[in-house]
């Protein structure tokens, strides 16, 4: 729950914004109206006050225009698709450190009708075309607040052309359980090893909560689920001691809670970081037991010039064999969708 909900001007002259203004009222959160459409008080005395300002903070926005222009996302789907920006939880790896700009508020889009709209200049004839929802935010997270992702789920029901994918750290599924998604929504439940999980992941559901909401989520309508096909992303993959131990019984786990026939997916992500995420996140969390040692990993480079820190390929190759034998042996029917 933020501290405060502010709302533009722009986002209260759109219906969908007034829909949150409701939603946050009814909630009894503080609301703040705001005169522009400018955020602006949201800066601390220093970097660990703002974090912890932003991070209290849920703004109601409009998406900018450039967000129409949707960007690829490979390898976890096609395009982009932003309902909100910013997260509520508190990884100490995040993968938004350095990504957006500005204090890490959460900014949700009130102009969800037209953002929706859009997609379908993206949609191909010959295939379905997948958006992903969570490249900037975790959804789910934030659903109690905006309602954006059971629209959406909605919206791809009735979409021949589109499919959806979002991924969370959170287990308040309730709401995405009766709906009609026609089997065009994906929903994944982001994992790791327990000791990763309880020293890293602050803010989130635990690990056996994720497992069962995701398997609420696959389960038959008939039996109570949501009857969506489903998938584990497994992120950020680090090895740490007796990591084989660690992820094993992670895998255990998921086998435990899979145990009937349904649409299930895997994603294999390991750790990288950039050198502005590296001073960003040591900001956030000066005392993090994140590894972020530059010396021990392989420089990786895109095409564009900028470098992430990879593991090397010895323990890559390791990593990867690995996961991909656990995975397989217990899940034959599960493809793996990527390694990266």
């Amino acid at each position: 729950m933020p501290k405060r909900v502010l709302f533009t001007p722009d986002a209260l002259q759109e219906e969908y914004g007034q829909q949150m203004l409701a939603r946050a009222t009814a909630l009894n959160l503080e609301v703040e109206l705001l005169k522009s459409n400018r955020l602006t008080g949201l800066r601390g005395d220093d970097e660990r006050a703002t974090y912890r300002t932003a991070k209290t903070t849920l703004a109601v926005v409009n998406a900018p225009a450039g967000a129409l222009r949707l960007q690829p996302t490979p390898p976890s789907a096609d395009y982009q698709l932003n309902l909100a920006e910013g997260c509520p939880a508190h990884c100490q790896y995040c993968y938004l450190a350095g990504s957006l700009s500005g204090p890490p508020v959460v900014r949700a889009f009130a102009n969800l009708p037209k953002l929706l709209a859009n997609t379908q200049v993206y949609e191909r004839a010959d295939r379905p075309v997948s958006f992903e929802a969570s490249c900037y935010t975790d959804v789910l997270g934030i659903e109690h607040l905006t309602g954006a992702l059971a629209e959406t789920v909605r919206y791809f029901a009735g979409r021949e052309g589109g499919r959806l994918r979002f991924v969370s750290k959170y287990d308040h599924v309730e709401s995405l359980l009766g709906l009609p998604h026609n089997g065009h929504t994906r929903a994944r439940a982001s994992l790791n090893a327990e000791p990763l999980a309880r020293q890293l992941e602050g803010g989130t559901a635990s690990i056996e909560a994720r497992i069962q909401a995701l398997r609420k989520l696959a389960l038959p309508v008939a039996q109570g689920g949501g009857g969506y096909p489903v998938g584990v992303l497994l992120a950020p993959i680090m090895p740490l001691p007796d990591w084989q131990q660690h992820y094993g019984e992670l895998l255990d786990r998921v086998q435990a809670a899979f145990d009937f026939d349904c649409d299930l997916t895997v994603e294999f992500v390991t750790h990288r970081f950039t050198p502005g995420s590296k001073e960003v996140l040591l900001g956030w969390y000066p005392n993090t037991s994140l590894d972020l040692e530059e010396s021990t990993r392989a420089v990786k480079r895109n095409k564009f010039g900028g470098l992430k820190y990879v593991y090397d390929l010895p323990t890559m190759k390791e990593l990867k064999a690995w996961f991909y034998t656990e995975w397989q042996r217990r899940f034959p029917h599960a493809p793996v969708q990527y390694w990266t």
